[in-house]
């Protein structure tokens, strides 16, 4: 793991212009690519206090060894410049929309002499047009199924088109007329052609143009007295009709547009596509992806909109598809702050003009609001999916006995993160999963005293310590009723005591089993995990454990799970423990630690909004909101503006001597931890 003040580029030398920015690891791989308005200041974010970073965004920068940034001129160049990056990249903390092979389409095979219909999931290829996505494979072949008496194009393989030429006759579809039987010469290419290009202008939206012409055959079949043709063109128009109608109108207007909407929380997005030709909805996708750094709805759609039609227009000009990569319209929640770029870029891609705009009233306001609504419910699914599932829970608790080599599956596994503000303000979390799943009930917060001396390994420490001394003191027969002895904090009530002092009476055999004799409930520690798992590598670990050997306690297993490659250390061990990326182990474990981190992270914020926080700057005579934000603007941070000279300071516009001598005065004599405190806050 490195640490990102070793790369740190000085404030002064990254430039405030409009750019792309990419992070490298030790190895020159690049792992995230992104863009801003001001180089400085987003890059600057970065480097703050690793523990108020979002975790994937503090996994990134500890991955990192190396950044580096170009500098562009126009918002449209930096998008450009952006995707193609992520592109030729494949940055692993980027995420990238590709065309989802999951989904299954419609591919006709126009490149080769009898066009092909099948139902076809993967790469799109040169010469094949397709159509959807869908959701189910179902929906194509019952679709397919209605269109062939209309349009009796050849479905089968290369294989089975071969084998019935040279026998001469042909399969059961082309004897019930749902295939023109190209194989045995019953139809030229070129007509069969004309059936496969009739297919695809109806499935492209052409469709009223085809009814008419069957209608009037029909009828000029019926004026020759040629009822049994008339009868079968009837059919086909009803065939038609009904393939129509499972394509709901959603816009009476024939509108072209894609709708998109997002379902959120602090680690991942939902996102939900449809896909509206012809005022019908034509296909619908969606992704659930990881966040990497704190993202709002905007910075989403900016995000999905590049990756997503940057995309779609080099599958398209890959494929020789007619259809237009970009709709005429991308109905969004939120416009980005860089709307105009966006829409210009869009625009150069689709080759006419395209736009992005937010519903505000009517039909298209009520479509967002489906997919919305369809967004959430597949980010729920998501969520519940591997939590809800009692047999990747049963195989997630077996890998964690085989990988860890306990003695019998951890049922009950307890997770601690500490969070501060550089080493001071120091607070620890403790959740509770059983049998997979979180007791929010035994969740428990910490105040720890200690912190700032020891950093987080001393945290840790200090929070193992008073977790285990409760629970022996509540099962040798202590005080443990009144939950205030020990700092501690639970979820329902703010109970809080400073002292970490635990005084107890002899044990009766009927406490030891952890049930308080006054209210005959459990105590609220009476009751060990099999497995503690500590946010962190192996000092952290090390740390929990010799204070678990200090207390005596032999039945509990400690791990750690690191955040930077995802590694499990064990005490004693050299070397981590390496998971698999698609176990269930690995994803119950990371679960767990990151309800710790969002458990601990949440009371921080909290007593931070309560005045635990303060910034020094603020106390200097004199010095008002814009000059404390020239002052870090020029500095970075409150502990480079503490090593200024006074000189440095009244260099700059607005400052004189006087008020320089004052910002020195002021920070020189804040040595107190509550005045350390503030450089995070002022950072930020």
């Amino acid at each position: 793991m490195s640490d990102p003040s070793t790369y740190r580029p000085a404030t002064g030398t990254i430039p405030e212009a409009p750019g792309v920015y990419r992070f490298s690891d030790a190895a020159g791989r690049v792992i995230y690519v992104g863009k801003a308005k001001s180089l400085r200041q987003r890059l600057n974010s970065y480097f703050a206090d690793p523990s108020g970073l979002h975790p994937r965004t503090r996994q990134m920068v500890t991955t990192a060894a190396h950044v580096q940034w170009t500098v562009v001129s126009t918002e449209v160049e930096a998008l450009q410049l952006e995707y193609n990056w992520i592109k030729e990249f494949d940055p692993r903390f980027n995420v990238r929309y590709r065309d989802d092979k999951t989904y299954p389409v419609l591919a006709v095979t126009m490149n080769e002499e009898f066009p092909r219909l099948h139902v076809y999931r993967g790469p799109r290829r040169k010469g094949v047009r397709y159509f959807g996505p869908y959701a189910h494979a179902w929906a194509i072949r019952e679709t397919l199924d209605m269109l062939l008496r209309v349009f009796p194009a050849r479905t089968c393989s290369a294989g089975v088109f071969k084998r019935h030429g040279q026998i001469g006759r042909p399969c059961l579809l082309g004897y019930i007329d749902k295939c023109s039987a190209p194989c045995v010469g019953r139809v030229t290419a070129e007509e069969h052609r004309d059936i496969v290009t009739d297919f695809t202008d109806f499935l492209a939206g052409r469709t009223d143009h085809l009814v008419r012409q069957l209608e009037q055959k029909m009828a000029e079949a019926s004026d020759n007295l040629e009822f049994e043709r008339a009868a079968r063109l009837r059919d086909d128009v009803g065939a038609l009709k009904r393939a129509m109608e499972k394509q709901a109108v959603v816009l009476g207007d024939g509108t072209d547009a894609d709708v998109v909407a997002f379902a959120q929380d602090e680690l991942e997005a939902a996102v939900q596509v449809f896909h509206v030709r012809g005022g019908r909805v034509r296909g619908q996708r969606g992704w659930v992806i990881d966040k990497v750094e704190p993202t709002d709805t905007a910075q989403l759609v900016e995000r999905f909109v590049t990756q997503f039609y940057g995309e779609q227009a080099a599958l398209a000009g890959s494929a020789d598809d007619a259809s237009q990569p970009v709709p005429r319209e991308i109905l969004v929640p939120e416009l980005p702050p860089e709307a105009d770029a966006l829409a210009q870029w869009l625009t150069e891609l689709r080759g006419s003009r395209a736009q992005l705009r937010v519903p505000q009233r009517g039909d298209k306001r009520a479509l967002a609001e489906t997919v919305e609504r369809n967004a959430k419910e597949s980010f729920a699914q998501h969520k519940l999916r591997r939590a809800g599932d009692l047999t990747a829970r049963s195989a997630a608790l077996q890998e964690i006995q085989d990988g860890l080599g306990l003695d019998s599956a951890p049922l009950r596994i307890e997770c601690i993160d500490v969070s501060h503000v550089q080493g001071t303000n120091v607070v620890a979390s403790l959740v509770v999963f059983e049998d997979g799943l979180a007791k929010k009930s035994d969740y428990r917060r910490f105040e720890v005293r200690d912190g700032a001396e020891g950093g987080d390994v001393a945290s840790i420490a200090e929070v193992v310590r008073r977790r285990f001394r409760r629970y022996l003191t509540e099962t040798s027969g202590g005080d443990g009723g009144g939950g205030r002895n020990d700092g501690e904090i639970g979820t329902e009530r703010p109970d809080i005591d400073t002292s970490g002092e635990i005084d107890g009476d002899p044990a009766e055999p009927a406490v030891r089993t952890g049930i308080d004799p006054t209210t005959g409930r459990p105590r609220r520690f009476a009751y060990p995990p099999n497995l503690l798992v500590v946010d962190g590598g192996q000092p952290q670990v090390e740390a929990a454990a010799d204070v678990m050997a200090e207390l005596g306690i032999t039945d509990v297993a400690v791990c750690g799970l690191a955040k930077r490659l995802e590694e499990v250390w064990l005490p004693g061990d050299p070397d981590p423990v390496i998971l698999s990326r698609t176990s269930e182990a690995l994803y119950l474990l990371q679960r767990i630690r990151d309800e710790a981190h969002r458990f601990a992270i949440t009371y921080h914020r909290q007593r931070r909004s309560k005045g635990m926080v303060t910034s020094v700057l603020d106390a200097v005579p004199g010095l008002g909101p814009a000059r404390r934000q020239a002052l870090l603007k020029h500095f970075g941070s409150v502990k480079k503006i503490r090593a200024a000279e006074v000189g440095e300071i009244a260099a700059l516009p607005g400052f004189g001597t006087r008020t320089a001598e004052a910002v020195v005065a002021a920070l020189h004599a804040e040595e107190s931890p509550a005045g350390r405190s503030t450089e995070r806050t002022a950072d930020a």
